[in-house]
C-alpha cells in the first residue's frame, strides 16, 4: 500500500490511495510543539491537574483531524464524492477539534498560548466575534465557485483546511470553556450551542433538499464512486454535516443541560 498517492487516482485504485502532505505534518508538530511543554509543566506540578487521559484526548484529536487528510477518504473527497470531503471537513472542524480542546481543560489552556497571542485570542473570544468568525469561515468555503476552485488549487484547499483548523477549536473554546472563565455561563454556553447547531443546519439543509448538483467539480466528474449521482451525492453530504452535528453538539448540549441542573440543585440544598 503505498504512502504517497498520485492526486487523481482511479476510483478502483481509491482504497489504497494513502498519501503523505506537508501540511497535516506541520499542523501536527505545531500542535505538539503547544500541547507537550504546557501539559509536562503542569503535570510536574501537581500530575492531577494534568492526567494521561487529557493526552489521550490530544491524540485523539490529532488523529481524528490528520487521519482523514492522508487516508484514502482525502482522495474520494478531492476527486469523487462531496459526501466524502464534508465527511473529511465535519472530523477537522468539529469532532477533531473538540477532542483538542478538552485535551486542554484547566492549567493547561492558560499556559498554552504564546503571549504575543493572547490579544488576538481575547478579540476572537468575544462570543458574537466568534460565532461570525465560525459562520463565515463554513460559509465562505461552501459557496459553489469557492469550493471548486480550491479543489483546483492545492495551496488554496490548504487555506480553506486551515481555516477550518483555526474556527472549530474557536467556536468550541466557547463551549466547553477550558479555563474555566465563566465567560458565557451555563446558560450562554447552551445558547452558543443551539446557535452553532442551526447555522450549521442551513447549509445542511441546502444540500439535503437540493434539486440540483451545485458544485460542476463532482457533477461533471465522469467516474462515479459507490455508484451515487451528484445528487445523491450531494444530499448526503448534507446529512453527513447534520448528523456529525447533531452527535457532537447534541452531546454537548445534553451535558451542559445536565451541569446547568446540578447548580440548580445545590442552590436549592444550600438554601435549604
Amino acid at each position: 500500500m503505498p504512502l504517497l498517492a498520485a492526486h487523481d487516482v482511479p476510483a478502483s485504485a481509491i482504497a489504497g490511495a494513502w498519501h503523505l502532505h506537508p501540511a497535516p505534518v506541520v499542523f501536527a508538530l505545531i500542535a505538539a510543539a503547544m500541547f507537550v511543554p504546557a501539559f509536562a509543566r503542569v503535570r510536574r506540578s501537581d500530575p492531577a491537574l494534568a492526567p494521561w487521559t487529557h493526552a489521550g484526548l490530544f491524540a485523539c484529536g490529532l488523529v481524528v483531524m490528520i487521519g482523514p487528510l492522508v487516508s484514502p477518504l482525502n482522495r474520494a473527497g478531492e476527486r469523487y464524492l462531496l459526501s466524502a470531503h464534508m465527511l473529511e471537513h465535519v472530523l477537522l472542524a468539529d469532532a477533531g477539534a473538540a477532542l483538542l480542546v478538552l485535551s486542554v481543560r484547566g492549567p493547561v489552556a492558560a499556559g498554552l498560548l504564546p503571549w504575543p497571542l493572547h490579544t488576538a485570542a481575547g478579540v476572537l473570544m468575544r462570543p458574537p466575534v466568534t460565532l461570525a468568525v465560525w459562520v463565515a469561515g463554513v460559509a465562505v468555503w461552501h459557496v459553489p465557485a469557492v469550493y471548486d476552485r480550491a479543489l483546483s488549487h492545492p495551496a488554496l484547499h490548504d487555506l480553506e483546511h486551515l481555516t477550518f483548523v483555526l474556527v472549530g477549536p474557536l467556536a468550541w473554546t466557547q463551549l466547553i470553556d477550558p479555563t474555566g472563565s465563566g465567560r458565557l455561563g451555563i446558560p450562554g454556553r447552551l445558547a452558543f450551542t443551539v446557535a452553532i447547531f442551526f447555522a450549521g443546519q442551513v447549509l445542511s439543509d441546502a444540500l439535503v433538499f437540493s434539486f440540483h448538483a451545485y458544485y460542476p467539480a463532482y457533477a461533471d466528474r465522469p467516474g462515479r464512486l459507490l455508484g451515487l449521482s451528484p445528487l445523491a451525492d450531494q444530499r448526503l453530504a448534507g446529512i453527513v454535516m447534520a448528523l456529525e452535528q447533531l452527535i457532537t453538539l447534541g452531546t454537548c448540549f445534553v451535558l451542559l443541560l445536565r451541569e446547568l441542573r446540578r447548580g440548580a440543585v445545590r442552590r436549592d440544598a444550600v438554601r435549604a
